[in-house]
């Protein structure tokens, strides 16, 4: 008998695929099929939150398909598993691949391929789905476009790469008892993190315990990424956390829905964040005093027993507008002498 994670891997596979070799009629009737005409759809701002599949696809999909004729979809890993709270998730990241032909967003367009990652993670409630929690990576296609206009990056900006081990793509049947544990690894893990600086200096975190010495922290354009210990802590924990101290300290405003499938781990809730940005500021922006959320969505790959891998999804878009800053603004101006419109430029066998 089919386990109920396997299932719904099973019940989404059909608009994974048809987004494979993208056709709108395709791809509508796959999200009519899989999701339920009152889902919750939560997308990355300024996409914002829908209703059910034809809202979903017509503002999120229509315009990026517009953008990039010949879209297609890469998925590098697929994951599922029953949260904490009894939910059952299939959680999904990759890349959005086209030529970008036309302006998306009033990001301007190159005429090259492009890519956006994304975190996809979809609630399932009788083999249908009922909510969606996403993220795409907007401004990492702000940079290929060179129309980024906030700070630039403390870590490494590059496409970033699947699993090591080739596979995300978890097969089943689902094992309940590898799944908790790594989930528990995860979780002690996060625990031993909030531990700094609230009670004392890095020791506290005991990340030698958790994390692999060659894991690669994969960030959300607008941080990069970092490449061991010592990457990660320089590129983002110690500047994340000097401009926000207080982070873990609202746990009782926020809820985590954490899911184990294999060696992989994943995280999601909206927000699952809030802390203050005070001190010295955050990604070039000065500090308010302002409590602001954030969305995050997150994968973790286990390798005898430490985190060898990790993938970060944030709003930074939407943490940007808590703080009073309009990045598409800032983005309109510093490209307004820019040639708008679609390149006139053979996409396929165009």
């Amino acid at each position: 008998m089919t386990d109920i994670h396997t299932a719904n891997k099973t019940s989404l596979a059909p608009l994974r695929s048809a987004m494979v070799d993208f056709d709108e009629n395709a791809v509508r009737r796959a999200l009519e099929d899989v999701i339920a005409p009152d889902a919750v759809i939560h997308m990355a701002w300024p996409l914002g939150d829908v209703q059910g599949p034809d809202e979903h696809y017509d503002s999120s999909y229509a315009s990026l398909f517009a953008a990039m004729p010949d879209l297609e979809r890469r998925d590098w890993i697929v994951m599922g598993g029953r949260t904490e709270h009894g939910g059952d998730w299939i959680g999904c990241g990759g890349h959005y691949f086209g030529t970008f032909v036309a302006p998306w967003l009033d990001i301007p367009p190159t005429g090259h391929l492009a890519h956006m990652r994304f975190h996809e993670f979809y609630k399932f409630e009788d083999g249908k789905v009922t909510e969606i929690q996403a993220l795409w990576d907007i401004p990492e296609l702000m940079m290929q476009a060179k129309a980024w206009p906030m700070a630039p990056s403390l870590g490494l900006e590059f496409c970033i790469p699947g699993p090591a081990t080739l596979d995300g793509l978890v097969a089943g049947p689902w094992d309940e008892t590898q799944a908790k544990s790594s989930c528990d690894h995860v979780v002690e893990m996060l625990q031993h993190m909030k531990r700094h600086p609230a009670l004392g200096g890095p020791d506290m975190m005991e990340m030698p315990r958790f994390w692999h010495p060659r894991m690669n922290w994969y960030g959300p354009a607008g941080i990069g990424t970092g490449r061991g210990i010592a990457g990660f802590r320089n590129w983002h924990q110690i500047p994340f956390l000097n401009a926000m101290p207080d982070r873990g300290r609202y746990i009782d405003e926020i809820t985590y829905h954490f899911f184990g499938d294999g060696s992989y781990v994943g995280v999601t809730g909206w927000p699952n964040m809030i802390q203050t940005v005070t001190h010295d500021g955050w990604m070039g922006i000065a500090p308010s005093g302002k409590k602001i959320t954030m969305c995050s969505l997150d994968f973790w790959r286990i390798e005898d027993g430490l985190i060898r891998e990790n993938w970060v999804m944030v709003d930074i878009l939407d943490a940007y507008r808590q703080l009073g800053v309009d990045v598409f603004a800032r983005l309109r101006e510093f490209n307004k002498a820019r040639v708008d419109g679609r390149i006139a430029f053979p996409v396929g066998s165009a």
